[in-house]
């Protein structure tokens, strides 16, 4: 008989595959101006931003489903704000792009996200230039020039939108990273959201004022609740959904989860939007950039054991010394290597979903205790 937690597992990844294609679709379908005709990027991420903001508000202040974390002024003003500022640059840019570009295309470009991580993380220095993740880098970005060579309908707008976005946001990962996980701040989805949401909505105000507000002034657009509200729940749901799988499988599962929601999202879009044409070079692009994808995972895995083992030898000793003293000594077995390697894995899993920004902290929680036994709160 299959297990019943076996079996909400793959309920779990079944939920999340479909939330996340079905808000890309959405989106895309909301944004489009040959189906809803509705082409504002920056107000359609406000929705979201302000709805998430006031469901975490009821969730914490009224309901208490969840504690606050201890904020104080100086981690807000110096990691929640910047973190803010990034993120809400991602969604723009990357929202954006839907206006000029397919929907198969964007998740061809994604695959450069790995590229755009590393990059960042080496100029910040919290990870190394290593000649085997750099040929990795090439490989990928290899496959998204073929890719992009073999678009129809490759527009350079649209393509520097994307590829501006996934550079946004994996600035914020990298920032994420130094800033709150340095400071040893765990937020979960909920509270996540709750800080930085409503922060992200006032950076996107000041663009929507002068870009959108004025031309949507002229054109005296009629809002459709009901379709807003969808958009936004699936938008929130979305995070819930990723914070359910990583706690019961973990960061390599939803890696692995997302390229199969990928290529399920490229076929969906060719035939929810027909207008979207697939080449071969397409093909061959994205195979070749996935596998660098999937080589790239595979290394970061190995880092993270890597650091395991120390972790493990230290606590072995640790156990040995205390049999033999009868003296306890508190594991400190991982150190800050460790939380960034584990981080940074779990950060990098949230990529691939624009809409789901505020994962990485809580899973960084998840990750560390299941995969190294302890977690040490700084």
């Amino acid at each position: 008989m299959i297990s019943r937690q076996l079996v909400l597992t793959y309920l779990y990844l079944l939920i999340y595959i479909c939330l996340s294609s079905g808000v890309i679709l959405f989106n895309k379908w909301v944004l489009s101006p040959k189906y809803f005709k509705f082409p504002f990027p920056i107000t359609l991420t406000m929705i979201h931003m302000a709805f998430s903001g006031i469901v975490t508000f009821f969730l914490v202040r009224v309901f208490k489903v969840v504690a606050p974390v201890k904020m104080t002024f100086h981690i807000y003003a110096t990691c929640v704000i910047p973190i803010s500022a990034f993120f809400a640059s991602s969604l723009w840019f990357g929202n954006t792009a839907y206006l000029y570009i397919s929907v198969a295309f964007i998740q061809m470009l994604k695959a450069l996200m790995p590229v755009a991580t590393f990059i960042m993380a080496v100029l910040c220095g919290t990870d190394k230039l290593r000649w085997d993740l750099f040929l990795n880098m090439v490989l990928v970005s290899v496959g998204v020039v073929v890719s992009s060579y073999g678009e129809i309908h490759f527009n350079v707008i649209g393509t520097l939108y994307q590829v501006t976005g996934i550079f946004a946001e994996a600035l914020r990962l990298v920032l994420t990273q130094v800033l709150l996980q340095k400071k040893g701040l765990t937020l979960n989805p909920i509270t996540s959201l709750y800080y930085i949401a409503p922060c992200s909505f006032i950076f996107l105000f000041i663009p929507w004022y002068l870009l959108e507000k004025p031309e949507m002034d002229v054109s005296q657009i009629q809002f459709n609740y009901s379709i807003f509200f969808l958009n936004a729940l699936s938008a929130f749901a979305l995070n819930i959904s990723i914070f359910l799988v990583i706690g019961r499988t973990g960061a390599v599962t939803i890696r692995v989860a997302g390229v199969l929601k990928d290529w399920i999202l490229i076929a969906l879009s060719t035939i929810i939007f027909p207008e979207s044409v697939i080449t071969s070079l397409n093909i061959i692009g994205y195979a070749v950039a996935l596998s660098g994808v999937v080589l790239y995972n595979y290394l970061k895995m190995k880092d993270v054991k890597a650091n395991q083992l120390p972790a493990d030898n230290n606590s072995d000793r640790a156990t040995k010394d205390k049999k033999s003293l009868s003296i306890f000594r508190p594991d400190n077995s991982m150190d800050n290597n460790d939380v960034t390697v584990v981080g940074g894995l779990a950060s990098e899993a949230a990529a691939v979903d624009e809409e789901a920004p505020l994962i990485p902290s809580a899973r960084l929680s998840y990750v560390t205790r299941t995969q190294t036994g302890s977690f040490i709160n700084r």
